[in-house]
């Protein structure tokens, strides 16, 4: 469910180009922050940025493997949490790190909507050092909205 964004927007736009990717929010126990964009697609992306930083300084990972990423859902929240979730099970099970997200479209197909693109990276091995831990997307507290800018706000577990 797509619900209209009517607070204030100060504070997200840095400039009229630039737009704040992402912000961290005090959670009690979990990681939580706020992900922006001009597009549901480019927030959806700053969200993947906002988790990846908890593990690893994304900019230090090498462009050198392309990972296609096909995710559904139901409603847009499950898409966002199966699309954040596409980064863990990667990690796992590939050990792979992820440097961007690329070519990102959402689309709605009869009753669920689809997210197609690929993300660039590297293998994790002895050139990389994550230093923290996501264990799962939650649904907890987790919003999106659109008006001018889009924005979604996930908890994560850690």
């Amino acid at each position: 469910m797509l619900f209209l964004w009517v607070s204030d927007c100060r504070g997200i736009l840095v400039s009229q180009d630039n737009l704040k990717k992402y912000q961290f929010l005090e959670h009690t126990a979990d990681a939580k922050f706020q992900a922006f964009g001009r597009s549901l697609e480019e927030a959806f992306v700053n969200a993947v940025y906002a988790t990846v930083s908890l593990m690893w300084d994304r900019e230090k990972i090498g462009r050198k493997i392309q990972q296609p990423v096909k995710v559904q859902g139901r409603d847009l929240e499950q898409l966002l949490v199966n699309f954040l979730e596409e980064i863990l099970y990667l990690l796992d099970s590939q050990m792979f790190l992820l440097h961007s997200a690329e070519k990102i479209k959402i689309r709605r197909e009869a009753e669920r909507y689809v997210l197609e693109g690929h993300f660039l990276g590297d293998d994790y091995g002895k050139y990389y050092q994550p230093y923290g831990d996501v264990k799962a997307i939650t649904y907890n507290e987790m919003e999106i909205h659109a008006n001018d800018l889009f924005m979604v706000q996930v908890v994560v577990d850690v």
